[in-house]
This record gives C-alpha cells, structure tokens and sequence, in this order.
C-alpha cells in the first residue's frame, strides 16, 4: 500500500477480497447447488455483494448474536484486539421455519430472488431477531411509523431470525447501463494511485442533484484544495435498493454523466480565485462512482455506515450535509434534528480514520449571484422553490429555474417523467 492511501477499516492495508476467483466458479458453483438453499430479498442483495468485495471490511459475511448486540449496544466492532465504530448490525433475516432447518457449522447456499445462487455461507448462528430493539436503537426512535419500520416490519414481516456466519460471493453482475461505474474498492484505490490525489472528499448522494447539493460536493473540494492538499472528490451516488419513490438509478446516473460531461458540475458556484491559477475548474477533480448498497433511511447511525463504506474505498473524508440518510415520520415531521449526522462522529467509541467533512445549509442569493452557505447570508433570504414545484414543472414540461437545478438535470428528469 502506498504510504498516503488511507487504510481500509479495521486497519486493514487493503480491504478484504471474499469474492469467487472465476477459474473457481463451476467447481464452487457445483458444491453450492448440493447445498440447502437461503433467499436472500433484493434489498439485502447488494449487502451480500459488498461483503464479497470487501467494502464491508473487516467483516467476513453477515453478524452473529454477540457482534450484532454488540453494536446495537456500544456502537462498536471488534477487530483484532481493537475496537472500530459500526453503527447498523447486518445480518440476514430468514423464516421461523427455515431457520428451524439451520444449524451452525453447516455451509448453505445464498439464492436471489430468482433463485440463483449468489454466495455461500458457513453459518455460525441462527438467532431470533428482536425487531423492536434493532428498530429502537438503529433509528434512535421508539415509533415505528417510518420507512426503516416499514423495511423491518412489514417488508421483513415474516422474517423472526437472523443468520451469522462466513461468506464467500460470486462477482456481482454489471448493470448493462451503469455497470461501468460500479467498482470494487481495491479498484477505486487503484484509481486514486493513479491519480496521485493524497485527499479525496466523498459525495453521497441517491437523488438528482439541485445545485445546493453540487455546491457540498464543491465546498468540500475547495476546503481541501485550501488546506494544500492535492486533492480529488468523487460523486457517489446510491444505485442499490431505495424508496419506491425515489428516482430510478439509471435515470440518476444519466443527470451525473451530464453534469461531468458537459462540465456544468459547480459551474458559477466556484471559486475563480482558487480555480483560475491552477488552469481548472471542478470537473477536473470529480469522478463518478456508484456504489450499490442498501438504504436504510436511518440518519445519524447511516451516516457513519456510509463513511465505513467510503474508507474501505480509499475515500479520507466524506461530505455530511444536513439530514444526510435523512427520512421523516410518515406524517412528515421529523426523526432526527437537521444535524445529527454530523453531531454522531463526535461520539464515536471506536476508531474510524475517514473524516466528516460538514456542509450547512445552502441556497441561491441574488447578492453574490450564486450558490453559498446560508451562514454566510444571516440577513437575506435566498432563492427558494420547493421539491413539489419543481416536480410539477418536470411533469408539465416548463423550464426549472435555473438558479435552483442545472438545465441538464432538469431536461433528463422531464424526458423520464414523459416516457413514464
């Protein structure tokens, strides 16, 4: 490992490779179809993925009972000797009556839901899940009327046991439109080798982006090009299994692409002092990377999973913004306070070496004529237009203002509402 890369978690020099060598695949694949058979959901599929490439390190496959209370109750792993921050427990939830059919030490099959096995896995626990206290201590909640509630609940509804143990994962397939920017984290560190970047700003994102969000993605890369370091971000959207209302990962990664392409990626939003000297603008520094796992719509305990996720990447720090992996009550008021995501790495009981990089709230002002950070405008009142305006002018086919989202993204967005 080069010396200014960041570890993996668990002080790993690279992070751990489960996956299937593919001159072993039919001799695998031959053992794993004599063996019991374990649905996994769709939703819980990318984690079995991302257990195999190891952006899950330094877990080997899914938590047994001590390690999955352990982190619902201290928030924590341990790792040879060592304690690391781990925030959601993961396991694999299976029937009553399925799980009256496992037994520790036995191998299984994983299947998707089309039945094609995915991985294997030698379990070491089968254990009964006790719903209420995940849901209590994941999303920092007693009620249970809101879309973690509803994955658990009713989703998983007929699910009552969890199973541990020690995966080993077929490579996942590529998306056939967005599979090129699906990689694996000792690929994306190889990519930052290349670069020779020494800090690199993660931007988490799983909807199209207004450009108050593009100008996170572009605070976090100024503040470290200032601080003098030869530094990258990378724009890294969620294309795994998220909320039935959300937009389609395809159409997503489409706006992404434009954004780049077309150079528009803080386009008015940035510093000329900062960029003209150096004869660049933002995209210079920006790649597009999609990352394929699980929401869990769970705020403050999401937002340290996704920076566990980002260092195993080779990503040092990641952008939290308000509300990050935010989701409200179904009646619309609020779980968490418009902070808590960044208040939680203040916390932390165990070590993480990724860095919070923190962003407020931001909004067009007439007065400078671009996007800024509302701290720096205690005084005025800035462009505003709500998400329901905007989605209104999509659906009807006129123009988005501007000042809030980039013509492209809007353009792209209306033409999928259309063939919708």
């Amino acid at each position: 490992m080069t010396k200014d890369l960041i570890p993996a978690h668990g002080d790993l020099p690279e992070p751990l490779d489960l996956t299937v060598p593919e001159e072993a695949r039919d001799d695998f694949l031959a053992e794993a179809s004599r063996l019991k058979k374990v649905p996994v959901s769709d939703a819980d599929l990318s984690t079995v993925y991302r257990f195999g490439d190891g952006a899950l390190s330094p877990l080997t496959g899914p938590m047994d009972r001590e390690v999955y209370d352990r982190v619902l109750e201290e928030e924590v792993i341990e790792y040879n000797g060592r304690l690391y921050a781990w925030t959601i427990p993961l396991a694999f939830p299976v029937t009553a009556e399925l799980a009256k059919q496992l037994s520790p030490g036995e191998k299984v099959a994983l299947v998707n839901s089309r039945g094609e096995i995915v991985a294997t896995l030698e379990l070491t626990d089968v254990f009964p899940w006790d719903k209420r206290k995940y849901l209590t201590r994941v999303y920092l909640t007693e009620r249970f009327d809101h879309p973690g509630g509803d994955m658990v609940l009713k989703a998983d509804g007929d699910k009552d046991y969890l199973i541990g143990g020690k995966i080993q994962v077929l490579p996942q397939p590529k998306h056939p439109r967005f599979g090129k920017y699906v990689l694996r984290p000792r690929e994306v560190r190889e990519l930052i080798r290349q670069k020779g970047w020494e800090r690199v700003v993660a931007f988490q994102t799983r909807n199209p982006l207004h450009r108050a969000h593009e100008y996170a993605l572009v605070y976090g890369l100024e503040t470290l090009l200032r601080q003098g370091y030869n530094a990258g971000a990378c724009l890294n959207p969620l294309i795994g299994e998220t909320k039935g209302d959300d937009v389609p990962a395809d159409v997503r990664m489409r706006t992404y692409e434009a954004l780049i392409e077309q150079r528009a990626l803080g386009d008015g939003d940035s510093d000329p002092a900062l960029w003209g000297p150096r004869g660049e603008s933002v995209p210079d520094r920006v790649i597009l990377v999609g990352l394929d796992i699980k929401m869990f719509y769970a705020g403050p305990k999401e937002a340290v999973m996704h920076a566990i996720y980002r260092q195993n990447f080779g990503f040092t720090d990641i952008i939290i913004g308000r509300k990050h992996a935010d989701a409200p009550y179904h009646d619309g008021t609020p779980i968490w306070g418009d902070f808590d995501a960044q208040e939680i790495f203040k916390r932390l009981r165990g070590d993480l070496k990724i860095k919070p990089l923190c962003v407020g709230f931001a909004a067009y002002y007439e007065s400078v004529g671009r996007v800024d950070l509302m701290e720096n405008h205690p005084n005025e009142k800035p462009v505003s237009i709500s998400g329901k305006e905007i989605r209104a002018a999509l659906r009807e086919g006129r123009p988005v203002d501007p000042r809030i989202m980039r013509e492209s993204t809007a353009r792209i967005l209306a033409e999928a509402m259309a063939q919708k």
